[in-house]
């Protein structure tokens, strides 16, 4: 297993010209034991934001606010989706055993990438969200470390990259095309991860491409079940569906790829599995929802994080 450290300067302008405002990046490279395979992590700092979107926002919804001040420990964040060339490691691990739809997540029984592509770099999709925490889960059997999905108020800080701003990039759509695949520029298919411009913080994709999966079962009223001044919050698995999924997709339109945006899971993303019972790994309907890794800089025990799992692990 390689694991190494990567300093470096990022600079920040929307329009991609040199700036004078330059942010020192670190960068956490690690590879899964018994592969080639690697992956990038970027240290997201300790901080404070304003989670959510104010009533003067554009396209706002009702489940996005009130708008609350949210305190959120460092964390390490993939830099990029979690791509097929990562995910497929931990399917072929799986060889061998007894699985089923239910035990373990078998090969689906038909292309989920619809011929938008594979390996090489392109984001793994349509997992369900039992399916991505089961990799996150297999990483740390792997590797020891902590690995997890972000919390919704974990991703929404880290989008947001010190910015209060509706999007990525500023506050209306100029130029997002040269951040995020989505409707406009798409062609109706997700893209290679990492090909377009990163955010503040160095993260790739974090709008449109694939949508992403975080902890949270999904409630309309959130804002109203968290304290201004929280840290850390997150809403505990109660069931399968809905769940809580940021950033948008390649087939979204403007609005959807606001960094407030909050999209839940549904029922009719596996209607067409024809497998009984029905898988609950893959979801049949939705090429378009990926994940991305978190893992705490806070250190866990293994006791800690095998309740941690104990509890989100619902299937």
């Amino acid at each position: 297993m390689l694991k190494y450290l990567v300093y470096f300067l990022l600079i920040i302008c929307s329009s991609g010209k040199a700036s004078a405002q330059t942010i020192i990046t670190q960068t956490y490279v690690d590879t899964i034991p018994g592969s080639k395979i690697s992956f990038t992590l970027v240290k997201i700092p300790r901080g404070s934001f304003k989670m959510g979107s104010p009533e003067s926002e554009s396209s706002r919804e009702a489940d996005e606010g009130p708008q609350k001040k949210i305190q959120i420990d460092a964390f390490w964040m993939g830099a990029y989706e979690v791509t097929y060339d990562e995910y497929e490691v931990f399917m072929n691990d799986r060889k061998g055993e007894e699985v089923d739809a239910v035990t373990g997540p078998t090969t689906p029984y038909i292309d989920l990438t619809l011929g938008m592509g594979k390996q090489g770099g392109f984001p793994a999709n349509s997992m369900s969200q039992y399916g991505a925490l089961n990799y996150c889960y297999w990483l740390y059997k792997k590797t020891g470390d902590f690995y997890r999905l972000p919390t919704e108020a974990e991703w929404e800080y880290a989008c947001r990259a010190g910015k209060q701003s509706a999007f990525i990039n500023g506050t209306n759509e100029k130029n997002l095309h040269t951040f995020a695949w989505y409707a406009k520029n798409s062609e109706n298919k997700y893209h290679k991860v990492g090909l377009l411009k990163p955010n503040a913080w160095g993260l790739y994709d974090m709008a449109g491409n694939v949508q992403e999966w975080t902890m949270d079962q999904y409630f309309a009223d959130y804002f109203k079940k968290i304290e201004n001044g929280t840290s850390n919050p997150v809403t505990k698995p109660e069931s399968r569906h809905p769940r809580t999924l940021k950033g948008g997709s390649y087939l979204d339109q403007t609005y959807n790829l606001r960094s407030a945006n909050r999209i839940r899971s549904d029922l009719a993303w596996n209607i067409r599995d024809p497998q009984i019972p029905r898988s609950v790994w893959w979801n049949a309907d939705a090429p378009f929802v990926g994940f991305r890794l978190l893992k705490p800089v806070k250190k866990y025990t293994t006791k800690q994080i095998e309740q941690f799992y104990s509890v989100h692990l619902i299937k």
